[in-house]
């Protein structure tokens, strides 16, 4: 499959996802008619739906104010936090818990001595990570590019923004809601929750806490809670009446799997069985695209899974990622040439999966998701 491999280009266009198995078992069947009726009447309230990938990040620097901000001024209906907890337990938006690559954290020589390899997921990983500094610390550094060698035009951006919490998110997305005259919705993601609850760290209840101080714990509330692992979102199921998103890969399983020892893979519950089993606690699934239309071994798209029909078969809506301009992203087909980073017909790409029947998307590239919302009406 396609998937983003770090190139050397100079001249750059911008573009214009623990509980045993058997406790689980128990939780999603006492709970599942209520995840159902909340994706059936969510489906309900928009019928298509734009989410702003960790906001605006193909034209700003990923989880910052600045790229949420422009991703609901482009029209997003949702915003995109990835939930990440601080020493001092504040939720904060970042891709990871490592920041070496999304702050100026090496700059810092105050900070050199926090520089540590971690085991993440299983996988042995060195940088600074979130949970070693307090929110103050935090605050001192400044966001940059993630993945510059791609988004070149992003680094003029590099060193402006701070990283936000959790609440300055909500408040941003009130703020522009009211300024706008139209909901912007949130849509956090649990990063590594097995992971923090390792590190006694666990960010489900300071999820819980923020959205219950917010006004934001009921079924009418713009909000959707995403997770690639099921057992903290069976867990939240019980006590947050938004909708869930199950999300999923084209590969491996959930991490909280193989701590215990589940054998079940992403494979596994994306089949029609798996499903039925994510509809007791989820009302939405969110799938790599690659899952809907597999990559074919040219790199071009392939034949279309029955996934989304066999999703909205057990009652859950299909908001697949990520949707990005940049021909790296893109299925070749849409390539507009060979250059990694120039923009391809991310149109294109977004009307195949359309036509299969999707409830919505993630995107990097809100813009051009609204464009071609527009284009169809």
């Amino acid at each position: 499959m396609k998937r983003f491999v770090p190139v050397a280009v100079s001249a750059l266009a911008v573009g214009t996802a623990l509980l045993a198995p058997q406790a689980v078992q128990q939780a999603t069947q006492q709970n599942g008619d209520q995840a159902q009726v909340a994706g059936s009447a969510y489906h309900h309230r928009d019928e298509f739906v734009i989410v702003g990938h960790r906001g605006a990040s193909g034209y700003r620097p990923e989880h910052t104010l600045a790229s949420y901000e422009l991703a609901a001024r482009m029209g997003a209906d949702y915003i995109e936090p990835d939930l990440v907890t601080t020493k001092d337990r504040v939720l904060v938006a970042r891709h990871e818990p490592e920041i070496g690559g999304t702050t100026d954290v090496a700059q810092h020589p105050e900070f050199a001595n926090r520089k540590k390899t971690k085991v993440l997921d299983g996988t042995s990983l060195t940088g600074w990570f979130t949970e070693d500094f307090t929110l103050k610390e935090l605050k001192t550094l400044r966001a940059v590019e993630r993945i510059p060698a791609i988004r070149q035009h992003n680094t003029v951006f590099n060193g402006r923004y701070q990283i936000p919490t959790f609440q300055e998110v909500i408040d941003l997305s009130k703020r522009l809601s009211k300024e706008l005259g139209r909901p912007v919705g949130i849509y956090p993601e649990t990063k590594h929750p097995t992971y923090f609850q390792q590190q006694g760290l666990a960010l489900e209840p300071e999820l819980v806490k923020t959205l219950n101080r917010n006004g934001l714990n009921r079924p009418d509330a713009k909000v959707f809670v995403q997770s690639f692992e099921v057992s903290n979102l069976i867990a939240l199921h019980k006590q947050l009446r938004v909708p869930l998103v199950q999300l999923t890969d084209a590969v491996g399983q959930p991490y909280d799997f193989t701590v215990a020892g589940d054998k079940r893979t992403y494979a596994d519950i994306t089949s029609p069985n798996g499903l039925k089993d994510v509809a007791k606690y989820a009302a939405g699934l969110g799938p790599y695209k690659a899952q809907i239309i597999p990559f074919t071994a040219d790199g071009k798209q392939g034949k279309p899974t029955t996934l989304v029909a066999d999703a909205h078969r057990a009652g859950l809506v299909v908001h697949p990622y990520t949707f990005r301009v940049e021909n790296n992203f893109l299925p070749n087909e849409f390539d507009s040439d060979a250059v990694p980073s120039d923009s391809g017909n991310l149109f294109g790409e977004i009307a195949t999966y359309r036509k299969l029947g999707i409830d919505g998307l993630f995107t990097d590239n809100t813009d051009v998701a609204v464009a071609q919302e527009k284009e169809t009406k």
